[in-house]
C-alpha cells in the first residue's frame, strides 16, 4: 500500500503536538504566505460530488474510501514489479491474479485507514470531506466493506499465487493499517519510515508473483520504492506544513524544522539513485533502464542539492514534488519494459 500517496493526502500524522504558530522554522513569513492552500483531495472530492442517495451516488462514495491515487499508484507498482521479474516471459494468468489480489488487498487496507483516521481527517481541509468523517458511508458499514475487500483478496492470492505473495500482502496490510495508520504516525514523525516499508510492498509482491523467489533485485525494487517515498513526502510536508501543524500533526518539518527535513530529503534521494543504478550494475536491469533511471536520478539529486541555497523553499519543495512524480513513473515504465529493452 503506498503511504506516500496517502501521506500526500494527509498522511504521515503522528499523534497530536501543539499548534506552532504560522512561521515554520527556516521558512521565513513572507514564504509562508505561498504556502499550498489545501483543496480537498481526489477521494474527498469525489465523495462530496455524490451526496445523494442513489446507487451512482452510494458506489461513488465507497469507491472514494479506497483512495483511488493510493489503489491505483500501488497496483501500477506490482504491475511493474511483475514484469520486470518476467525475464524469460510473462506468465499472463499470474499476472492478472497479482493485480486483482493487489487491488483487493490495497482496496481493504485504505478503507479501513479510512475508519481508523476519522479523528484526524475531521481536522485538515483536504480530508474533512471524506465519506467516512461526513457520514457518506458510516464506520461499520465501511469497516465490513473492508473486511469483505480483504478477504476476496486474500482468497485470490492464497488460491490461485503462491504463499510467498500472499505473505507479503498480509504483510503489507498489517504494515500500512497498523504498524502505520493505527500507531507510528500517531506516535512519531518516523511513522513515514514505518509507511514507506507498506508502500515499497506492492513493487516487492510484484516481483517475487513472477521470480518465485526473494533475491537481490527483489531487495532493490523494494529499497527504490522505499527511498523514493521519503523525499516525495517530505516534499509536500515542507509547503503543506502550516496545515499539518493546525491539525496538530507533528510530521518532520513540524518536529525538526525545514533546513533539516532538507537534508533528508537530499540523502534519501542519493540513496534512491543508487538503487536503481544497483540494478544495472548487479545484472538485475537493461543498459537502456539503468542509463534513463540514471540520467533522471542524477537531475533530482541536482533539484534536491538546490534546496540547500534556495530563497524560496515553498517553490523549490513544489519543484521537488513535481519531479518525484516523474521519477516514479519512469521508475515503473521503465522496470515494466526491461525485459524487452536492450
Amino acid at each position: 500500500m503506498s503511504a506516500s500517496s496517502d501521506r500526500a493526502a494527509g498522511a504521515a500524522q503522528t499523534p497530536a503536538g501543539e499548534h506552532l504558530g504560522t512561521s515554520a522554522p527556516g521558512v521565513s513569513p513572507a514564504q509562508c504566505s505561498q504556502t499550498h492552500v489545501a483543496q480537498p483531495g481526489t477521494d474527498a472530492a469525489i465523495a462530496s460530488r455524490h451526496p445523494g442517495e442513489s446507487l451512482r451516488d452510494v458506489i461513488a462514495r465507497y469507491y472514494s474510501l479506497t483512495k483511488p491515487g493510493v489503489l491505483y499508484a500501488n497496483v501500477l507498482s506490482a504491475v511493474a514489479g511483475f514484469l520486470f521479474g518476467s525475464q524469460n516471459g510473462v506468465d499472463l494468468f499470474s499476472l492478472v491474479i497479482v493485480t486483482i489480489g493487489t487491488t483487493l488487498i490495497v482496496g481493504s487496507a485504505t478503507v479501513l485507514n479510512n475508519v481508523l483516521d476519522r479523528d484526524i481527517d475531521q481536522r485538515m481541509e483536504r480530508t474533512k470531506k471524506r465519506a467516512t468523517v461526513t457520514g457518506g458511508v458510516r464506520a461499520r458499514r465501511a469497516t465490513i466493506f473492508s473486511i469483505v475487500l480483504g478477504l476476496l483478496g486474500a482468497a485470490v492470492l492464497g488460491i490461485w499465487s503462491t504463499p510467498l505473495v500472499l505473505g507479503l500482502g498480509a504483510f503489507g496490510f498489517v504494515c500500512y493499517v497498523w504498524l502505520y495508520g493505527a500507531t507510528s504516525k500517531r506516535m512519531s514523525y518516523h511513522g513515514t519510515l514505518v509507511g514507506s516499508v507498506s508502500g515499497a510492498v506492492p513493487i516487492l509482491a510484484g516481483y517475487v508473483g513472477a521470480t518465485g523467489r526473494v533475491d537481490a533485485g527483489a531487495v532493490l525494487v523494494f529499497l527504490a520504492l522505499f527511498f523514493w517515498q521519503m523525499p516525495e513526502f517530505y516534499s509536500i510536508a515542507i509547503y503543506r506544513r502550516e496545515e499539518y501543524a493546525a491539525a496538530g500533526v507533528p510530521v518532520i518539518t513540524v518536529v525538526k524544522g525545514v533546513p533539516t527535513t532538507i537534508v533528508h530529503i537530499f540523502v534519501y534521494t542519493v540513496l534512491y539513485v543508487a538503487s536503481v543504478v544497483l540494478l544495472g550494475v548487479l545484472g538485475f536491469a537493461s543498459l537502456t533502464t539503468t542509463s534513463v533511471l540514471g540520467l533522471l536520478g542524477v537531475v533530482w539529486i541536482v533539484i534536491g542539492a538546490l534546496g540547500f541555497t534556495a530563497a524560496d523553499r515553498i517553490a523549490w519543495s513544489h519543484r521537488m514534488f513535481g519531479f518525484s512524480l516523474v521519477s516514479i513513473m519512469a521508475l515503473c515504465i521503465m522496470l515494466g519494459l526491461d525485459p524487452w529493452l536492450p
